[in-house]
């Protein structure tokens, strides 16, 4: 029974190390400034890329009253990004959202998938002007 249970912790062990290991197939870029996205020519484009436990930004500052559409590109391991009070939410599933957001401020930005042992600091800041 002990051999039992050891095992099946192990196992368990592997795949949550294993989440943020997984590699995604390279794809096309995707316009990090203007440019169109979801037919919307005129939105502010943002692209959030995600390595390992760090987005490639501290900081995305984007115009308050215009559409911004967000992008997830998962460079290193599987996130998904939570913008609190911005309605966005991103996942392999879901990889571009386009909002406007009418109130000038700062927004966090988290990863929203437990991705490893840095999960917990793996955020970032948006900037509304």
């Amino acid at each position: 029974m002990k051999k039992w249970i050891v095992s099946m912790a192990a196992v368990g062990l592997i795949f949550a190390l294993s989440a943020c290991g997984a590699k995604e197939a390279p794809k096309a870029s995707e316009p990090a400034a203007g440019g169109a996205a979801n037919g919307n020519a005129a939105a502010q484009q943002v692209k959030l890329v995600a390595t390992n436990f760090e987005f490639d930004q501290k900081e995305y500052t984007v115009k308050k009253g215009e559409d911004v559409t967000f992008s997830l590109e998962n460079k290193q391991g599987m996130h998904a990004v939570q913008i609190s009070g911005a309605n966005v939410s991103l996942d392999n599933n879901n990889k571009t959202k386009t909002v406007k957001i009418d109130k000038a401020g700062t927004y966090d930005i988290i990863c929203s998938l437990p991705c490893g042992q840095g999960h917990a600091t793996m955020k970032s800041k948006l900037i509304v002007e």
